[in-house]
């Protein structure tokens, strides 16, 4: 019996008519309790979001999120486009318009809002049309399988090519909200990770685990959730604020709400606020000090991923490690610990960093600086001891210890290749204008020779760079241990590119004798994947001949790279020269279209086949850009493609090629004559300029052709009656071809 309900019993009947009268008198009651608490039900669930119309049609939200570990951030961004991609896709495949899509990604979650999407698919009539009305039964059956209709369902139409059958089919739309749970987990599950995991159980391969899903559609949850192979992570309307300062759950609405929900919660949602958070705390510090930022892109996108919600603090480097390469101390702060170097106003770096903290916590900033500079302590502690032991050893006695290294299992050490680099650059010495050929092996035999260092092995990123500082503190000459320090350049579109002569020696024999080496063992790049990192390696090769203006014979000089490999290991006997040419032929179209230059023109030199001078190629190919821009140009390109069309046609009808010279005795026409003597002359002047490589010279006398070819079409019939003018007149035209094709291929340029 509950607490202060009235006895029901009477001793004349137990549970009598009084107990029927305590029903009548409590029945208000409990209404009124049932009442008040739907009332305080109502208040807790937060209320449908507001939808709004939209001609007619009712427009709701939908609200995605994927809470998880920590992301990396080198993925985030791509991983929100790649989201944002595969869930319009989806919703188009469905029917689904929408105002647009909104993805959103921090350390700890991934999401996506989409504004604007009816709640019901628009219903859909489609007609199908099948076989005729009197075709073969089993053609009609096999229609009607394919439309799900039976014969009486189906429209028999007269059309002007007979009575034909129609299936018109009519489906009702869905409603959004179960269209939506199998095409948002389709768009997850297609996520193209770079790298994933699988975690517990579960058969999900993701890039890291998952805690939470929130779906969200119409202010309702939706049904079903994400298969993780061992169970269902379910859509819900959950999710947490800041790992350490809100890490309660809380339920959410829509994306406002949502919003404003994780911005109390210490969680910065949108990425470009984050980074500029940073970087306002940043010149803040650096100008609270008279310091400023080193500028670092790269370093500020990075840290806006790793944090929700961003606090730089400001620590100090001890000055007993100020005399370290700056770097070093650079290359400590920056890859390793993701701080941001300070500068003083003249340029050189500060004993000062910022560290980004993961929330606002005032009280706990001074212990959160004391144990970022203790770990930097560490780290530079060890640095200074590899300083200092490093130049105990002479770099030239580190050479041996090369033999202990595998470049790779199939192509030997890095001892080995270190003679390969020393037979190649000096070969290459010939090429460059200003190369010593005693400095250029000195630095072939030195620039990997700090791999074994201690320095180089705990900061692999300053290979190369403390090369050229062990070979300074050893006596070596400027131009070697320039060339230690820059022979891995230029490493990316951003870098610089060698200009000294050695070092420009040394970095092309590194790259020609990475590309022979994988051509040799057939690891070529393949579609995306290239995991020795040859493209770059190919456009390392183009900067540094183009830039340089060296006039290199490619083809020889991929054979001599070959030719290294083979000494060693005669097994690798192919022949890729030629393959590896085309390579970085293709890899020049890529780089000059990012200039700008036209790739079926660069197509069109190389089909003259045997260019493997690449500043010819260029020089040929800028001459060739200005004549067909020209309106000479234009139409002698025109001219010559009705020739050699008017050429092909014929030989097809004759069946045999158009061959034989042309006979001036069987002209006929003025105009014969006055083409054939243009080109006679035009031929004699085109030999010496292009031996000279005066290419737009060439391209003037290609040009002078033009009256002579325009009049020769309008005034003469080349199928004439009489067979021998037909095919004089015919060599002529293939003799147009044949002349300019000594200047380019001008079959490969469009348009």
């Amino acid at each position: 019996m509950h607490q202060g309900q009235p006895p029901f019993q009477s001793s004349r009947c137990p549970g009598g008519h009084q107990r029927d009268r305590a029903r009548r008198l409590y029945r208000p009651r409990a209404r009124a309790g049932q009442g008040l608490l739907r009332g305080l039900v109502a208040r807790a669930r937060p209320p449908r979001p507001r939808r709004r119309r939209l001609g007619g049609l009712i427009m709701a939200e939908l609200l995605l999120e994927l809470l998880g570990e920590e992301l990396p951030a080198r993925m985030q961004a791509r991983a929100a486009e790649d989201l944002g991609r595969l869930l319009a896709a989806g919703l188009q495949e469905a029917g689904l318009t929408h105002e647009g899509i909104k993805t959103f990604v921090t350390p700890r979650r991934l999401g996506a809002v989409v504004r604007g999407l009816p709640v019901a698919q628009p219903d859909v009539r489609e007609e199908k049309r099948g076989p005729r009305a009197d075709a073969p039964a089993k053609a009609i059956e096999g229609f009607l399988a394919s439309v799900g209709l039976s014969l009486d369902q189906i429209e028999r139409r007269e059309t002007p090519k007979g009575t034909f059958l129609f299936a018109v089919i009519e489906r009702a739309g869905q409603p959004t909200a179960a269209v939506l749970p199998g095409l948002i987990t389709k768009a997850l599950l297609a996520l193209p990770w770079p790298k994933a995991m699988r975690w517990g159980r579960g058969r999900l391969a993701w890039v890291r685990p998952l805690h939470s899903l929130i779906g969200l559609f119409d202010g309702q949850v939706l049904a079903g959730g994400l298969d993780l192979g061992d169970r269902i992570l379910p859509f819900g309307e959950t999710t947490r604020g800041h790992r350490f300062l809100a890490p309660e759950p809380f339920a959410v609405r829509d994306f406002a709400d949502y919003a404003a929900k994780l911005a109390a919660a210490h969680v910065v949602l949108e990425v470009g606020e984050r980074r500029a958070l940073i970087a306002q705390g940043l010149e803040a510090l650096a100008a609270g000090e008279g310091l400023v930022v080193r500028q670092d892109p790269g370093l500020l996108d990075e840290v806006a991923g790793l944090v929700e919600a961003p606090t730089p603090l400001m620590g100090h480097i001890d000055t007993a490690f100020m005399d370290l390469p700056p770097e070093v101390l650079v290359t400590s702060l920056r890859e390793h610990q993701k701080y941001f170097c300070l500068e003083t106003v003249d340029g050189r770096l500060s004993p000062r960093f910022v560290v980004v903290a993961n929330g606002p916590r005032a009280e706990g900033s001074a212990r959160i600086v004391a144990g970022n500079e203790r770990v930097l302590r560490a780290r530079l502690s060890d640095a200074r001891f590899f300083w200092d032991q490093d130049r105990h050893v002479p770099l030239a006695s580190r050479v041996e210890s090369l033999g202990a290294r595998i470049f790779h299992a199939k192509l030997g050490t890095d001892r080995e290749r270190v003679e390969r680099l020393r037979a190649l650059a000096g070969a290459l010495a010939a090429f460059v204008p200003g190369a010593d050929p005693a400095l250029v092996d000195r630095a072939a035999l030195l620039a990997k020779a700090d791999l074994v260092t201690g320095m180089v092995g705990e900061f692999p990123e300053l290979q190369g760079l403390m090369g050229a500082y062990y070979a300074r503190h050893d006596g070596e000459p400027a131009a070697v241990a320039g060339a230690i320090r820059d022979h891995y350049a230029p490493v990316g579109p951003g870098d610089a590119c060698p200009t000294d002569p050695v070092a420009v020696c040394v970095a092309l024999a590194d790259k020609l004798d990475t590309l022979a080496g994988f051509w040799l063992i057939d690891e070529k790049p393949t579609g995306s994947k290239d995991p020795f990192a040859l493209r770059r390696a190919a456009l390392g090769v183009l900067r540094l001949i183009l830039e340089n203006r060296l006039r290199l014979p490619l083809l020889p000089v991929l054979d001599r790279a070959a030719e290294g490999h083979r000494a060693a290991r005669p097994a690798l006997s192919a022949d890729i020269a030629g393959d590896l040419l085309d390579f970085l032929a293709e890899r020049l179209k890529v780089q000059q279209r990012d200039k700008g230059v036209r790739h079926d023109l660069i197509a069109a030199v190389l089909a003259l086949g045997g260019e493997d001078d690449l500043v010819r190629l260029l020089a040929r190919v800028e001459a060739l850009a200005g004549f067909v821009g020209s309106a000479e140009g234009a139409n002698l390109l025109a001219a010559q493609r009705r020739a050699m069309n008017i050429v092909r046609i014929e030989e097809k009808r004759d069946g045999a090629p158009v061959a034989g010279a042309v006979d001036p005795a069987l002209f006929a026409q003025d105009e014969e004559c006055a083409l054939f003597q243009a080109l006679d002359e035009g031929e004699a002047a085109l030999a010496p300029v292009l031996a000279a490589e005066a290419f737009t010279d060439a391209m003037a006398v290609l040009a002078g052709w033009r009256a002579s070819v325009d009049a020769f079409f309008d005034r003469v019939t080349v199928n004439a009656d009489d067979p021998s003018l037909r095919r004089n007149r015919l060599r002529l035209l293939a003799r147009i071809g044949a002349a300019m094709n000594r200047v380019a291929d001008f079959s490969k340029i469009e348009g």
